[in-house]
């Protein structure tokens, strides 16, 4: 009963963001007449919006609830060109490098996977994004993340250091009176070094997974001013 539970949950998370895309990326393509940001509006804020279904839909101390929270800042150099600061913070229950084809949610499911308590991952980085061709860009994430390793009481076992990287390739959606909100629906890949300091039974199932993460489908709601 419990992982029908868990099954249904996540089928929420995905409808709802698909949702959410489909209404969107709709408005979006309705009202935007230029892609390429306008030199005028130098700098924008935006976030993930993946992360408000599981805000919804989970109790915050949910064994699964990765607790999210991820801002970036950007400025433009100039209509192709794109630098800014990202801030990310997440919680995680079991490996990270565990990919779609390995069977995600099933592991979610059994629990098989799951580390003896959680890891909280926290860090200041630096993003490129480049523009393409019209609303198309790709994007390079680094970012330094601190770690503290938690047992399952919540008590503090360990620090370390991982150096996180991200790479997007995504379209870029301007909508509203001014094009000062826009959409970036994404599809993004990412590898992690230097992981150290991680307490043995948290290395025991990492080392089973890999270091990367491929093709997290994504999707960020900005301002631009």
């Amino acid at each position: 009963m419990k992982n029908s539970r868990n099954r249904l949950s996540i089928g929420k998370q995905i409808a709802t963001i698909m949702v959410v895309i489909s209404v969107f990326g709709g408005i979006s393509q309705e009202n935007s007449t230029q892609n390429t940001p306008p030199t005028h509006q130098k700098y924008s804020v935006s976030m993930p919006l993946i992360i408000l279904p599981q805000l919804a839909t989970k109790s915050w101390n949910d064994r699964t609830h990765t607790q999210h929270f991820e801002f970036h800042i950007k400025r433009n150099l100039d209509q192709k060109n794109i630098v800014g600061l990202k801030f990310a913070t997440w919680r995680l229950f079991q490996p990270m490098g565990i990919t779609w084809w390995d069977g995600l949610l099933d592991k979610i499911e059994t629990k098989s996977e799951f580390y003896p308590g959680h890891l909280r991952e926290i860090g200041l980085g630096i993003s490129y994004q480049r523009m393409i061709y019209k609303g198309l860009f790709a994007t390079v994430e680094v970012l330094p993340q601190f770690k503290t390793y938690l047992d399952e009481n919540k008590i503090k076992v360990g620090n370390g250091f991982k150096l996180y990287n991200s790479f997007h390739i995504g379209y870029h959606f301007d909508f509203g009176k001014k094009k000062q909100f826009f959409l970036q629906p994404q599809v993004h890949s990412q590898f992690w070094v230097f992981d150290t300091n991680t307490p043995a039974a948290f290395n025991q199932l990492d080392q089973k997974w890999r270091n990367y993460f491929l093709l997290e489908p994504n999707l960020y709601f900005g301002i631009k001013f």
